[in-house]
């Protein structure tokens, strides 16, 4: 074992007998401002027996399913409202806003009838121009919505998104109360999968256009699906209660769900233990223990841990460089012995769980994309430095945002550096919602970041590295990577489809732009009188069905 293994195992140790030492029965928080009420939880446990308590680790960006685009945004969302379908416990996408649909002989066209018990949470009808309305502002250039290029298979979305064409080209259209007509530009099987997710949840339209900051509180917000928005301690945490008025509410079995903001494991481990959280995430230092206790379940998610360089700014403008720092980092030895909870190290982009026509695996048949090759690094580095004419290389900062975790994680690369590259390199850590906007306004040099499938299949982790996606953050365009990926969304043909989508990601990872750690898996602990909780591989948390016996 290295010898900055040993010093980090030693580490965690000392840091396990400190959080014993230190903790409070209060919620932590990711650093952000919340008032007096930092430590209080406003639940409503007098309203019913039933108050499933969850950790959500961070306080949502937003809780606008159109401006929304991150896990912890989501796993919320996910619950305050619903789309056409929603995904069901065998994660495929299923009747929910939408009774039911008609689909054209030629795969384009698809037509939606809206339920007529859908209400929001104001006891209003869901009507067919609310997702119109949704959609569309989706799509908007004015919204500047992350999530805006989900919408690019409809017919006219992207030319409106891009400036090329307005609102009437994008092929959304009301025909009724209850009658949503939607056209593609190409049949595609996973429409019924993307339009699950949050991005293409309806909103009230009376209520955003009266308020542009509707979402930010309990008392202005408005959803539609089984559960009701009714208090928000902003960085402490979310109380929602099952929704009287959602159409289903039959099945819904819980009274409410509680969401504290703890970003500290082993603060959210203790509470976990004490009752105070019914499940909860794992600490590291403990996984090990844990799991061979049996203690841990394991569910499948399809998703990357990984690294951004930003190509805009130096040394990173050099794709040696890029790939010198690629190669240097060992991931088998993270996962191994930093993360320790059975993760598939990465050596490609796209996770594992995307089968092909031929039934094999998109990640087997593509291959290993990257390898630890500290040899190769060394004189990929010394060639890159020499193209640049560096002497020497400016100064390197490697940004996280904050979590014991990625801080870990950040620490070992650094190690790395030093030892396979002999570069020194500064650690920087911020607060998550000022990290995600520093990121995606390209202020930082090198930073970690994550990717969780949005819909089932590799064109969504791919189609975020083309030029100007908002989710692409790295500076990084390269016109055959473009072709590809838009050659990819418009091909019928899976074969030939799915071998569109291997030449780009070849692409990606030659010229390296990120870098991928490992393959998230997700591992956690479970209260035994907790029943009916869906983690979906691809998608978000359901409670729909969740119970507490």
């Amino acid at each position: 074992m290295k010898k900055w293994v040993v010093m980090m195992l030693v580490a965690l140790g000392l840091m396990v007998v400190l959080a014993a030492c230190t903790t409070t029965g209060g919620t932590g928080t990711d650093g952000g401002d919340s008032g007096d009420d930092e430590n209080e939880t406003t639940d409503n446990e007098g309203g019913g027996d039933k108050i499933l308590r969850l950790n959500n680790e961070n306080e949502p960006t937003s809780l606008d399913s159109t401006k929304a685009f991150d896990n912890v945004s989501y796993n919320i969302l996910n619950n305050l409202m619903e789309g056409l379908t929603r995904l069901g416990d065998t994660h495929e996408p299923e009747e929910a806003t939408a009774e039911s649909w008609d689909v054209s002989d030629d795969g384009l066209t698809y037509t939606f009838t809206i339920r007529e018990d859908a209400n929001w949470s104001n006891g209003e009808p869901v009507t067919a121009g609310d997702f119109e309305f949704a959609w569309k502002r989706l799509a908007d250039p004015e919204t500047a919505a992350d999530a805006a290029f989900l919408t690019d298979l409809i017919e006219g979305a992207s030319e409106f998104n891009n400036g090329d064409g307005s609102a009437d080209d994008m092929a959304v259209t009301a025909l009724d109360d209850k009658t949503l007509e939607v056209t593609l530009n190409s049949p595609q099987a996973y429409f019924l999968s993307i339009i699950s997710n949050p991005a293409f949840f309806p909103v009230h339209q009376e209520t955003v256009e009266a308020d542009d900051n509707w979402a930010a509180e309990a008392d202005t917000f408005v959803g539609n699906g089984p559960f009701a928005l009714t208090s928000w301690s902003h960085n402490s945490n979310l109380v929602m209660d099952k929704s009287a008025e959602y159409w289903d509410s039959g099945n819904v079995k819980l009274d409410g769900v509680v969401w504290e903001m703890v970003s500290d494991r082993n603060t959210e481990y203790q509470l976990f233990q004490t009752g105070e959280l019914h499940t909860s995430s794992i600490p590291t230092e403990l996984a090990e223990q844990l799991i061979a206790d049996g203690e841990v379940e394991f569910e499948d998610q399809s998703g990357t841990y990984f690294y951004r360089f930003n190509t805009e700014m130096e040394p990173f403008q050099n794709q040696n460089i890029r790939k010198a720092f690629s190669m240097a980092v060992d991931q088998q030895e993270i996962v191994d012995y930093v993360t320790k909870r059975e993760e598939n190290a990465a050596h490609g982009f796209v996770a594992y769980g995307f089968p092909e026509p031929s039934g094999q695996d998109f990640r087997d048949v593509g291959g290993d994309l990257i390898s630890f090759d500290p040899e190769e690094a060394k004189a990929l580095l010394e060639q890159g430095m020499e193209e640049e004419g560096y002497a020497e290389l400016p100064e390197i900062t490697l940004s996280y945002n904050t979590s014991d975790e990625h801080k870990l994680i950040a620490e070992v690369l650094q190690d790395m550096y030093k030892e396979h590259l002999d570069v020194e390199v500064t650690l920087a850590n911020t607060e998550w919602n000022v990290f995600l906007e520093a990121q995606q306004n390209l202020e930082m040099q090198f930073s970690r970041s994550s990717f969780i499938a949005d819909f089932a299949d590799p064109i969504n982790y791919l189609e975020s590295f083309v030029t100007g996606s908002s989710m692409n953050r790295t500076g990084w365009s390269n016109d055959e990577y473009d072709q590809f990926i838009a050659d990819a969304k418009s091909e019928a043909d899976e074969e030939a489809r799915f071998d569109l989508m291997h030449q780009a990601e070849e692409i990606l990872l030659e010229e390296a732009p990120i870098f991928p750690i490992y393959f998230y898996n997700q591992p956690l602990l479970q209260a035994d009188e907790v029943t009916g909780i869906v983690r979906h591989p691809v998608g978000y948390i359901e409670l729909k069905w969740a119970d507490l016996q």
